[in-house]
């Protein structure tokens, strides 16, 4: 009786360990006797036998691996660090057993690499304002023996570039210098509008010259709406103009010379006439 039970204990223990439960993303692989069977274990459950079998399972799911900030110089003599983030899945479950031992290191080993490398052949504005084709050469660097090994890279992503303290600050004045251009540059392009607007005025202004004193009387109101204390008016030089071309020339006062210099004769003294020195010579 007892060696009946012993015998259904063992019966029981054996069938328990000989069943595996396969989840839904994950494939599980064989190895009898270390011998690896070609076909793989789908989800749900799965028989193996006691002793002789192992079942290895794979996550198909899509793995984020976050790859640690390499530090590196870049094309044009730049110290930064970056960091980067992968996505992968695994696409043969039994290359990733069989033909490599840890996948998971092998693959954060080789983005780290690639990573140094692609620092190394970037200048620092492509690791800055060029990301999207940086990722791609990622991608592709780590896509070739990551196929070998029966993984598929999905995404490379650069993260964050780190800079040192005098690169950010000679970029900031680099920034405020180009801000100050393009300042310049706007004032002088709204000059050259203002100064091609008034040049076009003045012509107006020249064929109608009732358009200035429209234009002085306007001035006149705006001024005044002020309720300053001293108002300033600006006086037109035509008028002044009009004033001298209308006002006659005074003739007496140009005669009073003219006769002085033709009564100029000698006076005599004790009778007798002086010669003047200018008749002399």
């Amino acid at each position: 009786m007892w060696i009946l039970i012993v015998v259904a204990g063992l019966i029981l223990l054996l069938a328990g360990s000989s069943v595996r439960v396969v989840t839904q993303f994950e494939r599980g692989v064989v190895l009898r006797f270390g011998q690896l069977r070609a076909a793989t274990r789908g989800p749900g459950l799965t028989l193996i036998t006691p002793i002789a079998d192992r079942l290895h399972k794979v996550n198909m799911q899509i793995v984020t691996m976050p790859v640690p900030a390499q530090e590196g110089i870049t094309r044009d003599n730049v110290t930064v660090r970056v960091d980067a983030v992968v996505y992968y899945r695994v696409l043969d479950p039994i290359k990733v057993v069989v033909d490599v031992q840890n996948y998971q290191h092998a693959i954060g080993q080789v983005a780290q690499a690639s990573l140094r490398s692609i620092i190394g052949k970037s200048d620092l504005d492509d690791l800055l304002s060029n990301r999207e084709r940086l990722n791609q050469g990622l991608e592709l660097m780590l896509d070739s023996p990551a196929l070998d090994w029966g993984v598929q890279i999905d995404r490379v992503e650069i993260k964050d570039v780190a800079l040192p303290e005098t690169m950010k600050r000679s970029m900031s004045r680099q920034a405020e210098a180009e801000r100050e251009r393009r300042s310049r540059v706007i004032t002088a392009e709204g000059e050259l509008q203002a100064s091609q607007k008034l040049a076009q005025a003045a012509e107006v202004m020249a064929e109608h010259p009732a358009a200035l004193q429209l234009r002085l009387l306007q001035t006149v109101v705006e001024v005044a709406a002020e309720k300053n204390s001293t108002l300033v008016l600006p006086f037109p030089v035509e008028l002044l103009r009009f004033l001298e071309s209308s006002t006659p020339p005074d003739t007496s006062t140009a005669a009073a010379p003219a006769d002085t210099a033709g009564d100029s004769r000698p006076t005599p003294v004790n009778g007798v006439v002086q010669p003047s020195p200018i008749a002399d010579r």
